[in-house]
């Protein structure tokens, strides 16, 4: 019987610090695709949310928006666990005790501030999710003149303010996310980047449902197409892609408004 040569403690060493970080996946792919389609129509909206040249396009965005609600709050019901919109209710839930806490508390060290911010980060996604149904909705209205009386554009200017609150939410968003990654010391972008952390444990996500996403996806685009094709000039009309081409004009052009 031959005796097992003991491996020396350096090479132990060496092969421990060359096996990469575990990584665990928390975010599917329809949620990051979600995600990623929210803001980018959102920030086109807002782009395009001045000049007739652009109308069409910024309608089309922000009906893309409503659409994409629309299949996170199904997805969120009847989805997997983890992207149930039910965990963001319940960490709002814990909202009224964690506020009771910092009266009972007998020390601010004693006060759970990683639950508050938590608490923030929730709310900030949640309120931005509400927010689309009244900015939604007032800006159908607006497109279709409901409402309108000579020399009182209301409807229009809450549509105005619904979304200038809503880039307000999403700065804040982004600032949570900037400011807690760097006291963390991780970046808290990442699950929404490649839908994985590192650390141990099991992954939350046993299925990443990469064909969702993708249909997801097309039917943004397919949406995008049609109503490209149903609209007379395009989304975009000659004028504005001449003046962007120029460097003339863009997305927030009050010219085409006089």
């Amino acid at each position: 019987m031959q005796a097992t040569t003991p491996m020396p403690s350096s090479a132990v060493a060496g092969a421990s610090q060359a096996r990469p970080a575990a990584r665990r996946r928390v975010t599917d792919a329809p949620t990051r695709m979600f995600h990623w389609l929210f803001a980018l129509c959102f920030l086109g909206a807002y782009l395009t949310a001045d000049g007739e040249s652009w109308r069409m396009l910024h309608v089309t965005l922000g009906y893309s928006m409503a659409g994409l609600l629309g299949f996170r709050v199904v997805y969120g019901l009847w989805g997997p666990r983890q992207a149930g919109l039910g965990l963001m209710w319940r960490k709002l839930g814990s909202a009224p005790a964690w506020l009771r806490s910092l009266r009972t508390a007998p020390s601010i060290t004693a006060v759970n501030w990683r639950q508050g911010q938590n608490l923030l980060m929730a709310f900030a996604v949640v309120a931005l999710l509400v927010l689309v149904v009244p900015l939604t909705l007032s800006g159908y209205a607006t497109f279709n003149e409901w409402g309108v009386f000579p020399g009182d554009d209301w409807l229009g200017e809450m549509h105005e303010f619904l979304g200038e609150a809503f880039l307000f939410v999403v700065l804040a968003h982004l600032a949570l996310i900037l400011g807690l990654s760097l006291l963390r010391r991780k970046n808290l972008a990442s699950p929404m980047l490649t839908g994985s952390v590192e650390g141990p444990g099991p992954s939350l996500v046993q299925k990443n449902r990469v064909w969702l996403a993708t249909l997801l996806l097309l039917a943004v685009l397919a949406y995008g197409a049609w109503e490209w094709q149903q609209s007379p000039n395009g989304l975009v009309s000659a004028k504005a892609l001449s003046s962007l081409v120029s460097g003339n004009g863009g997305g927030r052009d009050h010219g085409d408004d006089d």
